[in-house]
């Protein structure tokens, strides 16, 4: 059932899947690197790092931007276009970032953010892997069956996506039989299944839920089998332990998902965690307004705690959620991999028992405490439908880095104007009681915007300048801007989290 792998044109397919990018064989891709002028960036005592320069500024807000233009027509699905950025503050980022077009059956087009946590290796995998899965949940059983044959007579098999990737986006060279046997299980248990009719939004969102757990559901398996392979040990092989892609590691570490397919006009957006998807909406009177297509899921939204609460016998109210964390360790309330989360007692115990070496990254106790009815965390998406009007300028996708330092509406305002150029911005109307002293205040907050928006082509460039330079007043403070890129990797996380963000472009403005 898993085929074979030794053929030139599985190779190929695997380099499909795999979608390698080009990056330093000694060192994770798009690691931001400071200048060489900004010497070691680490504060001793009573001294203050250098202060950056405009273009040092630049050059670490602007080292991971990317834009994409669409072609206009049907291809395109209602999308324009996008930009794209990621600022890590962990070293490496522990964020991750996907886009990508859908090429077999009705197509549409697919934007994911992911933010990891307890390492990058679960939100690397999953960046990489759920476009496919849910392309594949989305295929007619005709087109799978096509596919399963190509693959079982070794002919070329056309490629289900073309990604729209930054030259530094992460790649993994390793890896992809195991992803590629997981994937092809999954259409495979497919083809076996009742196909049913539904309309297109309730394929889609069924299609989203389903790719979302299946997915999950072979992390899971995957460091089972790994498990089970493994001989006991208390160190790890040379190598082993650095690897990002090893099965363990990614089942250990988690990330959530926000993730974006437009098709024919349509938005769907299956959201787990707290990442967000705000829609900019222009109202008659040019005004922005922000509509929010996603709900955190954590312990801020009422909602989302019951939800958790109402899983586990009453007996476990005080532990299951305590301190707003997840048996009191985990924010989100879901996530992908986190098995620490989701696994049985007994198999979190053999686990400890074999790879003791594995969990010693782990500061936590395994089996958590109060760990008595699992599975606590949960990989279902909640999936929202919009269908995109004339209004709905772009769609604004990033991890809760941007949300933490600023308000939907700001981002909306900001990515608005920005949009526009502010080239039919109205004019300042003065009231009676308005003072030379306010008057002058708006028109400097007038200027640093116009400013800014010349030095951005990228609006996702903007959004970062913004949230870590803000001077209060809608304008961006550059000493303020340089000190919080100037933070060393151990303070610079205290002050922020990794920010990712992308901006869908839906319509002009």
């Amino acid at each position: 059932m898993l085929g074979r792998t030794g053929t030139l044109t599985r190779r190929c397919w695997l380099e499909i899947l795999q979608s390698r990018c080009i990056s330093s064989p000694s060192e994770p891709s798009g690691v931001l690197h400071y200048p060489a002028c900004s010497g070691s960036r680490r504060y001793q005592a009573g001294q203050e790092a250098a202060q950056l320069s405009s273009a040092q500024v630049n050059r670490i807000l602007k080292f991971n931007e990317h834009s994409h233009a669409l072609p206009r027509g049907s291809a395109s699905h209602g999308v324009l276009g996008f930009h794209s950025n990621t600022l890590p503050s962990n070293h490496p980022s522990e964020d991750r970032r996907s886009s990508a077009t859908c090429l077999p059956g009705r197509g549409g087009v697919l934007f994911g953010v992911f933010d990891g946590h307890g390492g990058a290796s679960c939100a690397q995998a999953v960046s990489q892997r759920l476009f496919y899965y849910v392309t594949v949940a989305m295929l007619p059983r005709r087109m799978l069956q096509e596919l399963d044959r190509a693959v079982e007579e070794d002919r070329a098999v056309p490629p289900l996506l073309e990604w729209h990737k930054h030259p530094q986006d992460h790649g993994s060279p390793d890896g992809g039989a195991i992803s590629f046997h997981s994937l092809r299980n999954y259409w495979q248990e497919r083809l076996e299944e009742q196909e049913e009719e539904e309309e297109d939004g309730g394929r889609v969102t069924s299609a989203l839920m389903d790719a979302f757990r299946r997915l999950d559901y072979d992390v899971s398996v995957e460091a089972q089998v790994h498990l089970s392979l493994s001989s006991p040990r208390r160190v790890s092989l040379p190598g082993e332990g650095l690897s990002l892609s090893s099965p363990l590691r990614v089942a250990l570490s988690g990330s959530t998902a926000c993730v974006v397919h437009v098709s024919n006009g349509v938005l769907h957006v299956a959201n787990l965690g707290d990442s967000r998807a705000v829609l900019g909406v222009q109202e008659r009177d040019g005004r922005w307004s922000a509509l929010s297509l996603t709900n955190d899921h954590n312990a801020q939204n009422p909602e989302e705690l019951q939800r958790v609460l109402a899983e586990h016998p009453a007996s476990e109210r005080r532990t299951a959620v305590r301190h707003d964390r997840l048996l009191g360790l985990l924010l989100p309330f879901r996530a992908f991999g986190d098995v620490r989360f989701k696994w049985s007692p007994e198999m979190l115990s053999r686990l400890y028992d074999t790879r003791p070496d594995i969990l010693s990254a782990i500061t936590e106790s395994v089996p958590p405490p109060h760990y008595l009815t699992p599975p606590y965390l949960s990989a279902r998406p909640e999936v929202t439908r919009h269908r995109i009007r004339p209004q709905d300028k772009f769609l604004v996708l990033a991890t809760d880095g941007l949300w933490e330092l600023m308000h939907r509406q700001t981002v909306v305002q900001l990515v608005g104007e920005h949009q526009a150029g502010l080239q039919h911005q109205r004019p300042i109307v003065p009231s009676a009681d308005t003072t030379l002293g306010s008057l002058q205040r708006l028109l400097l907050e007038r200027r640093g915007r116009v400013q800014s928006v010349l030095e951005d082509q990228n609006v996702a460039t903007h959004l970062l300048r913004h949230a870590l330079g803000d001077d209060g007043y809608g304008s961006v403070a550059p000493n303020r801007l340089a000190r919080m890129l100037s933070l060393p990797t151990d303070l610079a996380r205290r002050y922020r989290d990794d920010i990712t963000i992308t901006v869908i472009h839906l319509n002009e403005p």
